[in-house]
C-alpha cells in the first residue's frame, strides 16, 4: 500500500479535539507540521499551550490513535513543542475575542446559556450532590455542561466528579478541567492540600468575577453553580453578576431545614431573578423488603415550593424528591456520580428524571437580537 497523502492525514487530524477545549486541533494551531516518509511513517508536531499541558498524553494519544486508522499510514511518531507567547495570544483572541476586559459571556445580550445558581439554607441537605449528578446526568444526555464551584469555603464539587487536574492558563484566560464530560472550576484546584480559604467578601466576588470571565466555558447549553448554604456574599454576587440566573433551592423534608431553604429561595425577590423550582434530598429510605422511612419527616420540599409560590407571584415547583441511599455518598466520595455507576438504582432515577425537566427546556433568548426592525413602517 502507497503511503498516505499529507490531505488525508491532515483530514484525519481535523477530527482530534483538544480534550479542556473541545475544538479541533488545527482550528486551535496546535499542528506544527506534518512529515510522511516514503514507507508511511508519519510524524506529527504538536504545539501545547503550555510545557506542563495537564493533557499532553492524551492529546497525543488521541492524534496516533486518529492517524493510525489512515489507509497507508504505517507508524506514528509524536514530537511535542510548546507555543511561544504570540501563538498563545493568537489562541485567547480566536477563543475570547481581542477585549482587553475579559467579560461574563453570560451576561451578555445574545448569550444562550441556561445558568443555575443551586441553593440552600443551611449546609448538609446535599446541594453539592444535587449539582453534580445533575451535571453529569445532562451532560450524559449530550449536552454541554459546565459546573462553577461557588462554595468557595466548603468546596466539595473537584472531589465528587473526580477532578484532580489543574486548570491550564493561556495568558489571562484559564481553561477549566474535564470530569465526565463536565467542565468544572473551583477554588479547591488553585490551592494546596486542604488550605483554607480565608477571605473576605470582595475578595469572594473578585474570585467569582474571575471564575465567569477569565475561565474559557465555551458554547455551554447549561453552567450550574453550586452556591454556599444561606443569603450571604456569594448569592448577591451571583445576583449582580448573571441577573439572569435562576435559582434552584435545595432542602430536605424536614420543616426545620425547609423553614431555612425557603430564605434562600426568597432572595430572588431582591436581586429579582426566577426560582427555577424545588429539589427535596432525603426523602426516604427505603428498607430490602420495599418499605419507605422518612428519616426527616416529610412535606419539605412542598412546603418551601408552595410558600416560594405565593412570596414571589409565580409558580415554583417541586421538581423532584431523591431516595436516601448510601450509595450516592460512597460514589461521591469516589469521584463519579451515581447517575454513572448505577443508572437503575433509584437515586440515579430520580435525578435523571430531574435531568430531564432541564434537558427539554430551551436555550434562552433573553437579549437575543430576533432581527426585527422597530423603524419600519408595515404599512409601507
Amino acid at each position: 500500500m502507497s503511503a498516505p497523502s499529507q490531505d488525508a492525514v491532515r483530514a484525519a487530524l481535523a477530527k482530534v479535539d483538544d480534550p479542556e477545549i473541545r475544538k479541533p486541533l488545527p482550528e486551535l494551531g496546535m499542528i506544527k507540521g506534518v512529515d510522511i516518509s516514503d514507507s508511511g511513517d508519519v510524524s506529527i508536531g504538536i504545539y501545547l499551550t503550555t510545557a506542563s499541558c495537564p493533557m499532553k498524553t492524551e492529546i497525543g494519544d488521541r492524534v496516533r490513535n486518529a492517524v493510525l486508522d489512515v489507509p497507508g499510514v504505517a507508524d506514528v511518531d509524536i514530537e511535542l513543542d510548546v507555543m511561544n507567547d504570540e501563538q498563545r495570544t493568537e489562541l485567547r483572541k480566536s477563543l475570547r475575542g481581542d477585549s482587553t476586559e475579559p467579560l461574563i459571556p453570560f451576561a451578555q445580550p445574545g448569550n444562550l446559556t441556561r445558568v443555575y445558581a443551586v441553593a440552600s439554607g443551611k449546609g448538609g441537605v446535599g446541594k453539592s450532590t444535587v449539582t453534580v449528578n445533575l451535571a453529569a446526568s445532562l451532560a450524559a444526555r449530550g449536552l454541554s455542561v459546565g459546573v462553577l464551584d461557588a462554595d468557595i469555603y466548603g468546596h466539595s464539587v473537584p472531589r465528587m466528579l473526580g477532578s484532580t487536574i489543574r486548570p491550564t492558563q493561556v495568558e489571562q484566560m484559564i481553561i477549566p478541567p474535564v470530569a465526565h464530560d463536565v467542565k468544572v472550576i473551583s477554588i479547591a484546584q488553585f490551592t494546596s492540600g486542604n488550605a483554607p480559604v480565608v477571605w473576605r467578601g470582595p475578595m469572594l466576588h473578585r474570585a467569582l468575577q474571575q471564575f465567569l470571565a477569565d475561565v474559557f466555558w465555551g458554547d455551554l447549553d447549561v453552567l450550574l453553580m453550586d452556591l454556599p448554604p444561606g443569603t450571604g456574599d456569594v448569592a448577591i454576587s451571583i445576583g449582580q453578576l448573571i441577573p439572569t440566573a435562576e435559582i434552584l433551592v435545595v432542602t430536605t423534608p424536614q420543616q426545620a431545614a425547609a423553614e431555612v431553604a425557603e430564605r434562600a429561595g426568597a432572595i430572588a425577590l431582591q436581586t429579582r431573578q426566577k426560582i427555577a423550582g424545588v429539589v427535596e434530598n432525603m426523602s426516604w429510605f427505603e428498607t430490602p423488603d420495599g418499605q419507605r422511612m422518612e428519616l426527616f419527616g416529610s412535606g419539605g420540599g412542598e412546603t418551601v415550593a408552595a410558600n416560594l409560590t405565593r412570596a414571589v407571584g409565580a409558580e415554583v415547583p417541586l421538581l423532584g424528591q431523591i431516595p436516601l441511599d448510601p450509595q450516592v455518598r460512597e460514589d461521591g466520595d469516589e469521584g463519579t456520580p451515581i447517575v454513572l455507576t448505577q443508572p437503575e438504582s433509584a437515586p440515579a432515577k430520580a435525578f435523571s428524571s430531574l435531568a430531564d425537566s432541564f434537558a427539554v427546556r430551551k436555550r434562552g433568548l433573553v437579549g437575543m437580537n430576533l432581527g426585527i426592525d422597530t423603524t419600519r413602517n408595515l404599512m409601507s
